[in-house]
């Protein structure tokens, strides 16, 4: 053996081997270096800090789904496109598709990544979440929907569990909880001022939270074991679920009534489908980003309590009645926020004990008796 091969030393009583790592840009090809520069939007996160990327990441998510939330609503509300949801997502994937290509085609690295069997997967499940959900607002109210969504905390854990073989502590799970129970809490009361249970309606945003709990651990997979880019993900993903849709809607005979509708309204259909489509991609490529920087739980709590401003919104905008009941619920889902911030930074955050809290009571009382006493 030569010493080419580590072996520095020989002797009938000892062996002394010296084994040299190579330098990590010795080993690592330009495949795995790219993951550490992560782009949204033309945004290079690597170069932030974890909180700087998180912050980024839940104001992108709050801003673009936001207005997202409020022209879904608005669209809906004009009368006679409710049995056309179908046909909203797939204008909505065609734009994504298109979005996506024009971003892929502005970066340096353009080679897909992901296996085309995965996408199929991936698409099939986000034609899922997307279309019966967009589909579901023919059949129920808006709160009625989010109801449903807002329950997919639970199913993403358990997601997590099974996909991914991950497990989760007591502060995961009673921020699921906690996020759940006061989103509903939140919604209950607009969907007891006006009810419209349906059981289509029921089914389809059943299925929608199925696909929904499934496909960020999914993507989360793909991506953290590929190192797929966001504009790749959206590109073959929305592409592949464009297709399914299409020939979906040419089997049942459901494009021609949708394009007829649509063309006598053009501006109040495609004009706002587009705004909506082009928050939709740029909210979805932060939620990306937050999957695979933070995790597929982390991605759906900030989304979830984006769902709980959205309500505000759709308050504001759509004259809704105000209860007492939306700020216990409000102040549930903030709770379970925290807890699930504490969860991911345990280390960072030092909660006050028992006895921090009693000395600042006792502080407290006496500020106030001195002040009484001046």
């Amino acid at each position: 053996m030569s010493a080419k091969y580590g072996l520095v030393g020989y002797n009938s009583s000892r062996k002394h081997i010296s084994i040299s790592i190579p330098s990590s840009t010795e080993v690592m090809s330009p495949h795995i270096k790219s993951v550490e520069e992560l782009r949204v939007l033309g945004i290079n996160l690597s170069s932030f800090s974890a909180p700087t990327q998180f912050f980024i990441c839940v104001a992108g998510v709050f801003l673009f789904y936001l207005v997202y939330g409020y022209l879904q609503e608005l669209i809906f509300s004009v009368e006679g496109f409710k049995p056309f949801g179908w046909y909203l997502t797939l204008i909505q994937f065609g734009f994504y598709s298109m979005f996506g290509l024009v971003e892929l085609q502005l970066t340096q690295d353009k080679r897909r990544r992901i296996p085309g069997k995965t996408y199929m997967i991936i698409a099939f499940l986000t034609v899922g979440t997307m279309g019966l959900s967009n589909t579901s607002l023919g059949y129920l109210n808006y709160p009625t929907q989010v109801i449903f969504k807002c329950c997919k905390l639970i199913p993403v854990m358990i997601g997590g569990v099974f996909i991914q073989g991950k497990r989760y502590n007591v502060a995961d799970v009673s921020a699921a909880l906690c996020m759940s129970l006061g989103l509903i809490w939140f919604t209950l009361a607009d969907s007891k001022v006006a009810p419209n249970f349906n059981v289509t309606g029921v089914l389809l945003i059943s299925l929608a939270l199925c696909a929904d709990a499934a496909i960020g651990n999914v993507q989360e997979k793909a991506m953290k074991l590929h190192n797929g880019s966001n504009s790749e993900m959206v590109l073959y993903s929305y592409s592949i679920g464009f297709v399914y849709i299409l020939t979906g809607l040419l089997c049942v005979g459901g494009l021609g009534p949708a394009v007829a509708f649509c063309s006598e309204h053009p501006v109040k259909t495609y004009g706002y489908a587009f705004f909506f489509s082009l928050t939709g991609y740029f909210g979805i490529s932060f939620v990306l980003a937050l999957i695979k920087l933070f995790g597929a739980l982390v991605a759906v709590t900030v989304t979830t309590g984006r769902k709980a401003m959205t309500i505000i919104l759709s308050f504001m905008f759509f004259s809704k009645p105000f209860t007492f009941q939306y700020v216990w619920g409000g102040l549930l889902v903030l709770f379970g926020i925290f807890l699930n911030v504490y969860s991911k930074n345990k280390d960072k955050i030092t909660l006050p004990s028992i006895k921090d809290l009693k000395g600042w009571l006792l502080t407290g009382k006496k500020v106030r008796f001195l002040s009484q006493n001046v």
